[in-house]
């Protein structure tokens, strides 16, 4: 890491602890920015990333998506293309030097308006990519990044420069490395572009039952094609993709609700109690009722601390 980014990212730090209000991922004035403080390393966590753009100034970060691992940290930045359901863990982070982040999400419009207006070179449309990458920062982004936080100091300013500060970083990710794969995203026709239609599919409508042939209807491809293309953006298979969501929003439910395990299965598409519970346990490491037990106890213990 050279010393220039060294600075960027010791001011990014700065910035991040003083407008985080404690630990937590924490929304901002600014919609589509959060930020995030960890004191100390977690378990996995599981849950759904939009697409959107992650920086760590400090500490470490490990998310799995499917079998594959995307570990980064300073010096690095993420980016999810398309709607994944991912399991995430904080590596490394201490009461001392804590676990100190940033997310932007943001919508395919965007980068096609990106494209258009800076009238960037397209690819081939049917050259599916990862719908998820970790890379090397450079210095203009990071300064992009740091004027756009900035920005939480003068409110009045943002409805003007925010939008203008997010292209700018769009701008640069898309020319970038990977920046192939969010100009595939956005662009009509492409095969990432279709994929993404089907995974709107499924995530609006995860508790249902699908045809893989209804599937490859909405993609307009023909089956073989929407299972490679798909395990190509998702590094899984739809099915494998729709049980993750069936089971994270079941996770959900039984924390929230104290609903039983059952009745929760049946809700987000399970015809089996026994096999949602075999897939939770697999999922989780825990059947339905430990696991919650484990989660409120783990809840109350840092409530009460």
């Amino acid at each position: 890491m050279s010393e220039q980014i060294f600075k960027q990212h010791d001011e990014l730090a700065k910035l991040i602890e003083r407008f985080s209000d404690g630990e937590g991922v924490h929304e901002t004035s600014i919609s589509s920015l959060f930020l995030i403080r960890h004191s100390e390393v977690s378990e996995p966590i599981h849950g759904v990333y939009k697409p959107c753009f992650c920086i760590v100034v400090q500490g470490l970060k490990e998310v799995l998506l499917g079998q594959e691992r995307f570990r980064y940290g300073p010096g690095d930045y993420f980016v999810a293309s398309v709607d994944l359901p991912v399991t995430g863990q904080i590596m490394k982070a201490t009461s001392y030097a804590p676990y100190l982040a940033l997310k932007l999400e943001f919508a395919p419009s965007q980068i096609l308006e990106v494209i258009d207006e800076s009238k960037l070179e397209v690819g081939r449309k049917n050259n599916a990519k990862r719908g998820m990458f970790v890379t090397q920062i450079e210095s203009s982004l990071l300064d992009a990044v740091t004027r756009l936080i900035n920005l939480l100091d003068n409110p009045k300013d943002i409805p003007v420069l925010a939008p203008l500060f997010t292209k700018e970083i769009l701008y640069r990710i898309l020319q970038g490395q990977h920046g192939d794969t969010l100009k595939q995203i956005a662009i009509e026709g492409s095969s990432t572009n279709q994929i993404r239609d089907v995974i709107e599919k499924i995530t609006t409508n995860y508790n249902k039952s699908f045809r893989i042939e209804e599937l490859a209807e909405v993609a307009n491809m023909s089956v073989s094609s929407l299972h490679r293309y798909f395990k190509e953006v998702t590094a899984m298979s739809p099915i494998q993709f729709q049980k993750q969501l069936r089971l994270q929003e079941a996770r959900r439910l039984l924390l929230l609700e104290s609903t039983d395990a059952a009745d929760v299965a049946f809700r987000v598409g399970y015809e089996s109690p026994s096999q949602f519970s075999r897939e939770y346990s697999r999922m989780f490491g825990f059947p339905p009722r430990e696991d919650i037990k484990r989660l409120r106890a783990k809840f109350d213990n840092r409530k009460n601390a």
